[in-house]
């Protein structure tokens, strides 16, 4: 027998989509819903929730094909408007890398350093169709004799192009301060110093992996937005450590899980891929993400009830603490605190702001439920779970 008073499966929700009968909400509307109603009400009511994050992603890449020359040639080397990108995969097949900076670019020469161009941009040039020059050395084979190429080339010249992030969509993360007496300049963006203002990310209610604590309905195979197309969950991403403190509604409280994603480039928009450049720090790409969270119960019901006053991360300091490796927080705050714009750390009001746009992941929870809702989009089955904690 089971123990919840409500079950769906994934495809008996497909089949609600293909008939155009299913109920799809927003992670934000599905909040006002659990609440009036509870989670078995919710759970028999909605068929899907959608969610929604946008932000820079550092561990983002693409694969791409430049197709062969003639004579042949085994790239050892490669630039794309003159960005290395890896070149130590079969002939023609390159690895770029969002943050890597052009190979020209001073870096922290001139600090703080400007990285006006870099790997994400490459990647968003691509993708909005422009022409991008790209540049190759090789030592020569017998069967690959060519030495050199130099060719401009458009998406739509290379034979294959996937996106293929090893870490996107990170569940939670820290908000940043900086403690010591000079301005800083990190990923987390320009900190001031003595705790002048406070930086953080993620989307809080609307973010994907808020919605799904325990990762219960999502894996490999899951069907996601990617770049404004269809994309999927490759498996748990680097640095993926469910096993942290939690709330009691499942929440982590800090930095915990992550998603390997890809999708075809090719059919991907410049607007929901966008090249990044961090002050001082380097090169980024935002990349927008949402996952279709089926509500499979009232348990999942529950969590996708989430709200920002529920979701709590930790202040860190990035003068001195986080550099050196020291795991102090110093205080903990809510979403809904940090979405007021200010939050007080140490008794000092300090301004927060940040790095994510709650306004583009709406965009994309809404533009993810239309596509659901217009038989465009079915859910992906999960093959193989995001391992989660242990007993959950």
């Amino acid at each position: 027998m089971s123990k919840y008073q409500v079950t769906k499966t994934i495809q008996e929700i497909n089949a609600k989509i293909r008939q155009g009968k299913a109920v799809i909400l927003t992670a934000e509307e599905m909040i006002s819903l659990v609440k009036k109603k509870g989670p078995v009400a919710a759970a028999k009511k909605v068929d899907v929730v959608t969610t929604g994050t946008f932000s820079p992603m550092c561990s983002s890449g693409a694969f791409l094909n430049f197709g062969q020359s003639v004579p042949t040639i085994k790239a050892s080397r490669v630039w794309l408007n003159g960005v290395p990108a890896y070149a130590g995969l079969a002939a023609v097949d390159i690895y770029v890398g969002a943050t890597e900076p052009a190979e020209d670019d001073p870096l922290n020469k001139v600090y703080p350093g400007e990285f006006k161009y870099g790997g994400g941009h490459v990647i968003q040039d691509l993708v909005a169709g422009q022409k991008v020059q790209l540049r190759a050395q090789a030592y020569g084979t017998d069967c690959y004799p060519s030495r050199k190429l130099e060719k401009e080339v458009t998406l739509r010249d290379l034979p294959n192009a996937i996106l293929v992030s090893p870490r996107n969509c990170y569940q939670n993360y820290n908000c940043a301060i900086n403690l010591s007496n000079r301005t800083i300049y990190t990923y987390m963006g320009t900190l001031r110093p003595r705790a002048g203002n406070a930086n953080y990310a993620t989307s809080g209610q609307l973010s994907p992996l808020m919605n799904d604590p325990y990762y219960k309905t999502i894996g490999l195979g899951t069907r996601i937005f990617l770049g404004g197309a269809q994309g999927y969950i490759i498996g748990p991403g680097t640095q993926h450590n469910p096993d942290v403190s939690r709330t009691a509604g499942g929440v982590p409280q800090k930095a915990a899980g992550t998603l390997m994603v890809m999708g075809d480039l090719k059919e991907m928009i410049p607007r929901w891929l966008v090249g990044v450049s961090i002050q001082g720090y380097g090169c980024s790409l935002a990349v927008g993400i949402g996952v279709p969270i089926p509500i499979l119960n009232e348990e999942i019901a529950n969590y996708t009830g989430v709200s920002d006053e529920e979701i709590f991360t930790q202040v860190v300091d990035y003068g001195y603490d986080y550099p050196n490796g020291v795991p102090k927080a110093h205080g903990e705050v809510s979403y809904a605190q940090l979405k007021s714009g200010s939050i007080v750390v140490k008794g000092k009001e300090v301004p927060a702001a940040p790095l994510s746009s709650y306004p583009r992941a709406k965009e994309i929870a809404e533009t993810l439920k239309r596509w659901i809702a217009e038989e465009k989009f079915l859910l992906g089955e999960p093959q193989s779970p995001i391992p989660g904690v242990h007993g959950k």
